[in-house]
């Protein structure tokens, strides 16, 4: 399956129909390779930023938005190679949005506050100098409370 099917898909379904797949494509190409707990912290970060607003209405707003997350950045020709993976990511995706559901008190949120996280081996982003909530596998996750626009 390529990237570029998916997202064609994702842009087919009605809201909030199609949220899954683009959280479990951003899932599955940013963090296919961490463990569960990192999984659901980056799908985490994508769901705060669709309650936030300012990334967009749906997730798929937040995740396809210019150089935010991997679905705007990889190749369209990036391929699922590991349906095991894609399965986990899959899982990942429906468990964390019917958590996020829940009222803010009652959710099981991984990295509470982040709204960015970043792999610091591969990039040094200029917000990296706010408050760090965590760091789950190869990611930082902070707390970014103001960007310059």
């Amino acid at each position: 399956m390529k990237l570029s099917f998916l997202m064609w898909l994702s842009s087919l379904l009605p809201q909030p129909v199609a949220d899954p797949l683009c959280l479990a494509t951003t899932v599955y190409l940013e963090s296919r390779d961490q463990s569960e707990l990192g999984q659901r912290a980056v799908a985490e970060v994508a769901l705060r930023r669709r309650q936030d607003g300012r990334w967009g209405d749906s997730v798929c707003e937040v995740v396809t938005a210019p150089k935010q997350f991997a679905p705007t950045i990889v190749g369209p020709g990036v391929r699922i190679k590991s349906l095991d993976a894609w399965q986990k990511a899959v899982n990942v995706a429906f468990a964390s949005q019917k958590d996020w559901k829940q009222p803010a008190g009652k959710r099981n949120e991984v990295v509470p506050g982040a709204s960015h996280f970043a792999a610091r081996n591969l990039v040094n982003p200029t917000w990296s100098s706010y408050p760090e909530v965590a760091k789950i596998g190869d990611h930082t996750f902070y707390k970014v409370d103001r960007l310059k626009r």
